[in-house]
């Protein structure tokens, strides 16, 4: 209880701050947004393995190789497998805009598509139907683009500034989402990160290097199973 409640407290400051910032964010999301299209351009032979999301999958106030998906990397190079990760993470991303955003994305021949959005629309208290809406049309587009891709869903939780009933429901989109669809899951992302102050930033919401690396190991067994088939 202590540790949410610390958790709670440090979304609040953060979000409070965040009004001084939108401009200095809105620019750097422009470069932001263009190095990932950069990214996903480049030609490849190996099968791609991409990484659409928010700050947490960008690696918000890391070097890049420190985030997630360059950890992904290290452990498929480390197996020598024919797999390229894209990290696609923007940050500010929410469910809505990561939908406007998609088409250019798939450009590439994606063989894994890994879905971390909502984190943002919780925290800001977007409606539910649209994070679930908004979920359900981009999952619907990546199948309509390629059937053979897999999509995996990243689960998400919130602390209960909202009310317990929107933060269970909040909860309960992912899973529902996965098994509607038949897709996988990563029950929670954030699993033994989130709340813990050793491994976050100083804003509380950001996972420090030591703290990618724990989500990396959340994320690796659900990468491994699906591409060893």
């Amino acid at each position: 209880m202590r540790t949410l409640l610390r958790f709670s407290y440090l979304l609040f400051i953060f979000f409070t701050s965040c009004g001084n910032m939108a401009t200095k964010k809105a620019d750097a999301g422009e470069k932001e947004e263009k190095a990932i299209e950069n990214k996903v351009e480049t030609k490849s032979e190996n099968k791609v393995i991409l990484f659409f999301g928010n700050s947490l999958t960008a690696g918000m106030g890391l070097d890049p190789n420190e985030a997630f998906p360059a950890l992904i990397q290290e452990k498929i190079d480390s197996f020598q497998l024919p797999y390229k990760v894209v990290n696609a993470g923007l940050s500010g991303e929410t469910t809505a805009s990561g939908k406007n955003r998609l088409g250019w994305v798939l450009n590439a021949n994606i063989e894994v598509f890994v879905l971390e959005l909502g984190a943002n629309d919780g925290l800001r208290g977007i409606s539910l139907e649209e994070t679930r809406g908004n979920l359900q049309e981009i999952i619907d587009v990546v199948q309509e683009k390629n059937p053979n891709t897999t999509i995996i869903l990243a689960g998400m939780q919130i602390p209960p500034n909202m009310g317990q009933d929107y933060t269970s429901e909040f909860k309960d989109i992912f899973p529902d989402l996965a098994t509607k669809n038949n897709v996988g899951l990563i029950p929670f992302l954030l699993e033994d990160v989130a709340g813990n102050p050793e491994l976050n930033q100083p804003d509380g919401i950001h996972p420090t290097a030591e703290g990618q690396k724990i989500i990396a190991n959340n994320i690796w067994p659900i990468i491994a199973e699906i591409i060893n088939e």
